[in-house]
C-alpha cells in the first residue's frame, strides 16, 4: 500500500507532454516545443570584444587559435567558423561559443575580422 507522500510526489511529476494541436510540449514552460523560450541559449554576454589568442594547454604541444566573445548564434558561429576554417586552410572545430583554429593564424584571424568590420578585435595573450 502506498502512502499519500508518495502519491503527491507523483502527482507532481504528471504534466502535458504531448498535445494533438501543437504536438509535443515543453515541461518547464508548458508551451509547444516550437514556441519554448526557457531552453534557448541567449547571446553570449561580453564585453564587445572579440579576442583572439593561441592555446597549446590539453593539446599534447599542439596549438590552436581560439577566437572568443563573438556576439553570435550558434548557427552564425558555426558559418563563420567555416568562414575562417577556409580561409586559413585548416582544420577545426565550434564549441562552446568558441571557434578553435588548429594552428597559429592569429594574425589571419585578425585581419579577417577586421575587415567584416562588425566588431571590435584584439589580440590575446603573447
Amino acid at each position: 500500500m502506498k502512502s499519500s507522500k508518495s502519491l503527491a510526489g507523483l502527482a507532481s511529476l504528471s504534466g502535458l507532454v504531448y498535445s494533438t494541436e501543437a504536438g509535443r510540449m515543453c515541461p518547464a514552460c508548458r508551451q509547444a516545443l516550437t514556441a519554448c523560450v526557457c531552453g534557448k541559449p541567449s547571446l553570449p554576454k561580453g564585453d564587445g570584444i572579440v579576442r583572439v589568442s593561441r592555446e597549446t594547454k590539453g593539446r599534447a604541444g599542439k596549438g590552436v587559435t581560439l577566437v572568443k566573445g563573438v556576439p553570435l548564434d550558434e548557427a552564425e558561429l558555426m558559418a563563420l567558423g567555416k568562414t575562417l576554417k577556409t580561409a586559413c586552410g585548416s582544420g577545426g572545430t565550434v564549441k562552446d561559443g568558441m571557434i578553435e583554429i588548429q594552428g597559429d593564424h592569429r594574425e589571419r584571424v585578425i585581419e579577417l575580422l577586421k575587415k567584416q568590420g562588425r566588431w571590435t578585435v584584439k589580440q590575446a595573450g603573447g
